[in-house]
This record gives C-alpha cells, sequence and structure tokens, in this order.
C-alpha cells in the first residue's frame, strides 16, 4: 500500500490473513435473554444466528473476552448492532451505528462543524441496561483509558497506536500495514464493563467507519469489530472482526 486512504472493505481484507481474533463460542446457543434496554427485547441465539426486535435470523459472531463476559455482533438492515452482556453481573449494552447516506457524505466536515454537527456523519446509539430487569450496576462511562497510549498488533502486518485524549477524542495512527503512515483523531466513547474492562467506540470521519472494541488491560489483548462499506460509495457495507494483542506504551496524566 501507498500510505493512502482506503475503503473499509479493503481495510478487511488485509486484516484477515493471520488475525488475531477470538475463537467463537457456543456458550449463548440456545438461550433466550431478556434485555432491558431502552424498550424491553428478547435475544435469541442459536448457530451463530440471532433474533431480537425487529430483526430475525442475523448472522453474528459471539466471543467471550472474559468468563461471563460475552459480545453478539452482526448488522442487518444497514445497521450494526452489538450487544455486550455480562451474565455475572446481569448488565447488558447495546450498540446501534449508522452510517451516512450518499448525501450525508458529501458534506465536507467544515460545513458540519459549522452548523454544530459532529465532524462525521458515522452515529452510534449506545444504551446501557440490564439482562433479566435492571441491572445492580450498569455499565456506565468510564475515563479508565483517558491518557494513555496503545500499541495494538492485529496480525503480523497491521500494528496500530491509539492515544487516548479525553472521553471524546482519540487518535489512531497505523505503524505498519494498509494504511501505515496515516493517522486522525476521531470521536470516541468509552464504558466500564468490568475493572479494567472497556468498553470502546470511534467513529471516523474521513472514511465513515465505526470501530468498536473490548480492551481487557489485565489480558493485554481486544476483541471487536469494524463496521463500514465495501467501497468508497453508500450502497454496500461490510463488517468484520478484530482482535489484537495490546501493549501500554506510556501514560500521560493531567
Amino acid at each position: 500500500m501507498d500510505g493512502s486512504f482506503i475503503p473499509v472493505g479493503a481495510l478487511g481484507a488485509e486484516f484477515s490473513p493471520e488475525g488475531d481474533l477470538l475463537d467463537a463460542t457456543t456458550d449463548l446457543d440456545g438461550q433466550r435473554l431478556p434485555l432491558h434496554l431502552d424498550a424491553p427485547i428478547t435475544l435469541r441465539i442459536a448457530d451463530g444466528r440471532a433474533s431480537w426486535g425487529p430483526h430475525a435470523d442475523v448472522g453474528v459472531r459471539v466471543t467471550s473476552i472474559r468468563p461471563g463476559v460475552y459480545l453478539v455482533d452482526g448488522a442487518a438492515g444497514g445497521v450494526s448492532t452489538t450487544f455486550v452482556l455480562d451474565l455475572d453481573t446481569g448488565a447488558a449494552t447495546r450498540v446501534e451505528g449508522r452510517l451516512p447516506d450518499a448525501e450525508a457524505r458529501r458534506e465536507p466536515a467544515y460545513a458540519r462543524i459549522q452548523r454544530g454537527a459532529d465532524p462525521t456523519g458515522v452515529t452510534a446509539r449506545i444504551v446501557h441496561g440490564g439482562i433479566g430487569g435492571p441491572a445492580a450496576a450498569p455499565h456506565a462511562p468510564t475515563t479508565a483509558l483517558v491518557g494513555l497510549r496503545n500499541r495494538y498488533t492485529y496480525s503480523p502486518s497491521e500494528v496500530y497506536e491509539h492515544i487516548y485524549l479525553t472521553p471524546d477524542l482519540y487518535t489512531w495512527h497505523c505503524l505498519s500495514g494498509a494504511e501505515a503512515g496515516l493517522a486522525d483523531t476521531d470521536r470516541c466513547h468509552h464504558a466500564a464493563i468490568r475493572n479494567r474492562l472497556s468498553l470502546f467506540v470511534w467513529r471516523e470521519k474521513l472514511v465513515p467507519t465505526l470501530g468498536l472494541l473490548l480492551i481487557d488491560l489485565d489480558g493485554m489483548r481486544t476483541d471487536g469489530k469494524i463496521f463500514g462499506n465495501e467501497g468508497f460509495d453508500a450502497d454496500s457495507t461490510v463488517n468484520f472482526p478484530v482482535g489484537a494483542r495490546a501493549e501500554v506504551l506510556n501514560v500521560t496524566a493531567h
């Protein structure tokens, strides 16, 4: 690659070979999980398929980065949906991501901020709740990552660093791989799942992208996904898994 920005579909093709992914789990197969989020829904999972609310028979990836904590991820109808479930504490979170349509992506970031909007047209709706009823200790926003500069090795070829600046902004920098030499600062969201286990969601503005990671600072690894368009268009989507080994390079305290 020549250091140019590439479509998300091409990025997924580069991440795939020898990617450091968690194995899928069948722990939740056959279960009906009543989730109390903004509205009660039932999540049903079996054989790599799931149904919830208006969505039926959606292909999903189910993984567990820590005992009792599950990530259920899929995309349907142009919407990325990820559930983070803690069966031990009864806490649940849903993240719904949407990409901008063709008209929205033609609007420059400068025009967006002039009218008080985010520079990116990518949206993320994050709702915290419980399993089987309200959670005693629901997932909640956190600043646990702020100040960290981490390196993530996704595969032998794909290596990035993240600098967590504030609860709303972070900088990514590709150290090697398809986007080597590229960097940007984008919008993000942080939520505490367990001690030293954070949910991190980011929204890129130049190439519309929604990324999501569970970052485990005890196991020093991540698990998640990247959602975007197959090409430089608004017509097709791609939703691919990512995982990485993590290193804390330094910590800055302000």
